[in-house]
């Protein structure tokens, strides 16, 4: 199962109201583990950095000046994640933003229902704690230590571990890696045939001569046994 855990930062709170995306993370998980596999880039908003949100990522106008805009880059974006679910903390605001790009370039908007958002999860684990991203990494003993600033791709991989924890944990899987693709790739008869092949006679459990004599010679010696009362 393909999932893709997602994260994006922006100039600000608005979408409808002129803020943009300024950079999007994105890793891949694979029955709901990270790969490798992630797409990150950095989108120039075609506009100033408000001081509140520079505070936040620390990504400035002249920084982004340099990177391509977000027409430049949606393709690539739209076929990393395909259909996949997206798992997003708090999804109503990076979909909102992502969906305020797609339009202004006329393709179709992503669709919420594909969504799955971390926000509620937590709270629905952890009632009355809080759910944001540094206090689920706490409570899941995640390093978070090089999360001084937020940052698209750094957040989208502590995500993806905080929902593998709000998912069950590492012991959802019990075989896990190239031996689960080996075992997939056997059919149910061959597993069978080759269990056949390794098969032992059956063991005899009866007793003796020997150790029925020696069994008779010890009762021999018992005094006054319970069962000959």
């Amino acid at each position: 199962m393909r999932e893709i855990s997602l994260d994006t930062e922006t100039t600000g709170l608005n979408p409808k109201g002129g803020d943009r995306v300024v950079e999007i993370g994105c890793v891949e998980m694979i029955n709901q583990i990270a790969t490798d596999n992630v797409f990150h880039v950095y989108i120039n908003p075609q506009r100033d950095m408000p001081a509140g949100a520079f505070k936040v990522h620390g990504l400035s106008e002249e920084f982004l000046r340099k990177h391509d805009v977000f027409a430049k880059v949606a393709d690539d974006f739209l076929e990393f994640i395909g259909d996949s679910p997206l798992v997003i903390h708090n999804a109503q605001f990076d979909i909102g933003f992502l969906n305020a790009e797609l339009t202004r370039l006329g393709k179709d908007p992503l669709d919420m229902a594909r969504t799955i958002d971390t926000v509620p999860m937590a709270r629905k684990k952890f009632p009355g704690a809080q759910a944001n991203l540094d206090a689920l990494c706490r409570r899941f003993g995640i390093d978070n230590s090089n999360r001084e600033l937020h940052g698209a791709l750094l957040d989208a991989e502590l995500l993806a571990e905080v929902y593998l924890e709000l998912t069950g944990g590492r012991q959802t899987g019990l075989v896990l890696g190239d031996e689960e693709s080996e075992m997939a790739q056997v059919e149910p008869q061959e597993m069978v045939k080759a269990q056949g092949q390794n098969k032992r006679e059956a063991r005899v459990f009866s007793p003796s001569a020997e150790e029925l004599e020696r069994h008779e010679a010890f009762i021999g010696e018992l005094s006054e046994p319970i069962w000959k009362g």
